[in-house]
């Protein structure tokens, strides 16, 4: 027993490190997640155009640019763009109806979230009419404030802004109460510790801005499944850092039904797998070359890996080194670092139920999340996805 035990200790001390690290992580970005100071109120001299990028999303596209005209700044200093690209319903229509200038793309070769931005990017650039593009979802309602938030950034020195992004239907169903909690985490949690350690907190896909200053520096080239962390890490290896307004929110639909939350889930998932394929090791080499943290940061992001997987090995380690603790007679020291591992998991988790503002509900429906990780993970071992945009079908029956 004592041989084996000596074999096994170094062995599972060895499997404890990435879990460790993982987990320590999501601790450390916990215990910095407090509420963040905003700057000091802008001029409200700058010019915006807001962006919507829009593939058939006829049903709702009207009531996202009618919210998007109450927002809290002077009318005659922003616009607001619809590209509708490769629609084949009446998206645009409906957008100019409702007050939008429709720019219409349609190639049957180049399809994706990222050629539409870039089309309205340089329609944007063109014009001259706007210092700084705004960009966010068809399916969005933002508060008033977006504009402001994003200018007094600006003013304060910053070239890309991320607001708050949250989910607009979060008691639609047990499965968009733990969307919501998962966002929190990711989008406020994560975002509230990077502002306050002066790392940035990345492009999250709804409710960011660039000035046109910045894509005349970075342009955007971005096609990817995640064009929006493809592009944040752009930015990051350029030396930009992303400054995150938590004081703004844009507010999505997240799916509740099981066949979209797959789809959806797959083309999430993928997209960001080839981003840690293809992205890591240049970050992390930008990072010791240049001394840079941010660089540092995003590398390491990206090799945390979804939170179901850190969670499956903090579970299984555990296991291993109670069973091992047990039976070998290894140290007992083993087993309590994946209990703290677990534990560090849970206040992650319920720092997210926090800030996710989902109440008694959403942690009653906590108990779901061991089906749900083991759901995820079956998805992806999968491997379907698509590089195409296609629109995720809605479920909440909003007008």
């Amino acid at each position: 027993m004592l041989d084996l035990a000596l074999i096994a200790s170094p062995l599972i001390a060895l499997l404890a490190v990435p879990v460790v690290l993982a987990c320590g992580y999501l601790l450390l970005l916990t215990l910095l997640s407090g509420e963040t100071q905003p700057p000091p109120a802008s001029s409200r001299r700058l010019r915006f155009d807001v962006i919507v990028p829009a593939h058939d999303e006829a049903a709702l596209i009207g009531r996202t640019v009618t919210g998007l005209q109450k927002l809290d700044w002077p009318p005659e200093r922003f616009r607001i763009l619809v590209v509708a690209d490769n629609c084949n319903d009446d998206t645009a229509e409906r957008a100019h109806d409702a007050g939008a200038e429709v720019l219409e793309r349609h190639d049957p070769t180049l399809h994706g979230k990222g050629y539409a931005l870039r089309h309205a990017f340089a329609r944007s650039r063109d014009d001259g009419f706007a210092d700084a593009v705004v960009v966010v979802d068809a399916d969005t309602d933002a508060l008033p404030n977006l504009l402001e938030a994003c200018a007094a950034r600006i003013e304060a020195g910053a070239d890309a802004v991320q607001v708050h992004y949250g989910v607009r239907n979060p008691q639609d169903s047990w499965r968009t109460r733990l969307m919501t909690i998962a966002m929190a985490a990711i989008h406020a949690l994560r975002s509230r510790a990077r502002e306050r350690l002066g790392l940035s907190c990345g492009i999250r896909g709804n409710g960011w801005c660039l000035t046109h200053a910045l894509l005349r520096r970075v342009p955007y080239q971005a096609w990817s499944l995640a064009e929006d962390l493809e592009y944040g890490i752009e930015l990051g290896m350029a030396g930009v850092r992303v400054a995150y307004a938590d004081e703004a929110e844009v507010l999505g639909d997240m799916v509740s039904g099981e066949r979209s939350a797959a789809t959806q889930r797959q083309r999430w998932e993928s997209g960001r797998f080839a981003q840690i394929r293809s992205k890591t090791m240049p970050l992390l080499r930008a990072a010791l070359a240049r001394r840079s943290a941010v660089c540092l940061d995003l590398g390491l992001d990206l090799l945390v890996l979804p939170l179901s997987y850190i969670a499956l090995a903090a579970v299984g380690y555990t296991v291993v080194a109670m069973l091992a603790a047990r039976w070998l007679a290894t140290p007992a020291l083993l087993a309590w670092i994946g209990v703290a591992s677990l534990a560090s998991i849970a206040v992650y988790v319920l720092r997210g139920w926090q800030l996710s503002g989902v109440g008694r509900r959403g942690l009653i429906d906590l108990a779901r999340a061991p089906f749900f990780v083991i759901w995820k993970v079956l998805l992806i071992l999968q491997r379907r996805g698509t590089r195409e945009w296609l629109r995720t079908e809605r479920e909440t029956g909003r007008p």
